[in-house]
């Protein structure tokens, strides 16, 4: 009788074990899917940190709700003349930029905005680096704004997209010395453009970027309230197979080792999506000209937004030199 006991009860313990793996990885698939596929519509999940116990629980199970990025705002209501442009890809997709020119310009900046954001969140740094005398152009990736698609693979895909950019811009404008400025998964973009894609700039201005993709998916895990390991690993694992690609070897801390462009780091050290341990490991890899900036108080934010005179000081110190 009591061996009976003993073997069911290692039954139902195996069955508890499986019945977890199973909904763990449910779970992980779900949040993964939601993380990389942006909705038709609806309204956008709040920050983690504004969301209530019952509403952040909702969320662990069923994922984030991200509408997909649309502009709301142009050029023209910052007071800038500007012209769109359509870059065709591969397979019939393309990309839609803003050119934001300059009568006398001192080189052209290409611009890429953060996770689930588009080209208009770009605007007003692009207006103070215009009267800084450069020309801009705003580019949506892949499944945002004016571009084809309504998914995104946090800065993987992007960096062709970056690269693509680059190579139009070349085209379109030869001889221009051209600066990349990313933000957040901008910024991860573009040193993968520059790691992966061969992309030589000019120069970079690096504005709060991951370390890496399993250290940004764990930072959200952390403002869940939640372990990261394993969930974000699991979700990592899960986004890598629906899209076709390998997250855990996404890793901009890594990409800064192939980088010898002269490179602005710009960070707020109250980021809770990004530690101030993965921005200095980015900017210890970095192998060329470098200079580091820190914004007192700000977080996950625009840091032209957060202190606008530092901003344009400290931009305009390092593309003059």
């Amino acid at each position: 009788m009591a061996r009976l006991l003993r073997t069911n009860w290692r039954k139902v313990c195996l069955a508890g074990l499986l019945a977890a793996f199973v909904l763990a990885n449910a779970v992980a698939f779900m949040q993964a899917r939601a993380m990389t596929h942006y909705a038709s519509g609806g309204q956008r999940t709040a920050a983690p940190e504004a969301l209530s116990f019952v509403q952040r629980s909702w969320t662990i199970v069923t994922g984030v709700s991200l509408p997909r990025p649309q502009n709301s705002l142009t050029p023209s209501d910052a007071g800038l003349e500007y012209e769109t442009r359509r870059i065709e890809m591969v397979g019939g997709q393309y990309l839609e930029g803003w050119y934001v020119p300059h009568i006398e310009t001192r080189g052209i900046v290409l611009m890429f905005p953060g996770y689930a954001a588009s080209k208009d969140s770009l605007l007003a740094p692009a207006k103070a680096l215009h009267e800084m005398g450069y020309s801009a152009f705003l580019v949506d990736f892949r499944g945002a704004g004016g571009s084809s698609g309504d998914s995104t693979t946090l800065g993987v895909r992007e960096a062709e997209d970056v690269a693509r950019s680059v190579e139009y811009a070349r085209q379109e404008w030869p001889g221009r010395a051209i600066t990349l400025y990313g933000v957040s998964m901008g910024s991860a973009a573009v040193m993968r453009a520059v790691a992966v894609e061969g992309v030589r700039p000019d120069a970079l201005i690096l504005e709060s970027s991951f370390g890496s993709l399993l250290s940004t998916v764990g930072n959200r895990f952390h403002a869940l309230g939640l372990p990261a390991t394993p969930g974000a690993e699991l979700v990592v694992f899960w986004g890598s197979v629906q899209n076709g690609l390998n997250g855990f070897a996404h890793n901009p801390a890594q990409y800064a080792e192939q980088i010898t462009s002269p490179a602005l780091v710009m960070h707020g050290d109250l980021d809770p999506r990004v530690s101030a341990e993965e921005t200095n490991l980015i900017y210890s890899h970095l192998n060329g000209p470098k200079e580091f900036v820190s914004f007192a108080g700000a977080g996950h934010e625009s840091l032209y937004l957060f202190a606008p005179e530092l901003w344009r000081e400290k931009v305009r110190q390092f593309l003059a030199r």
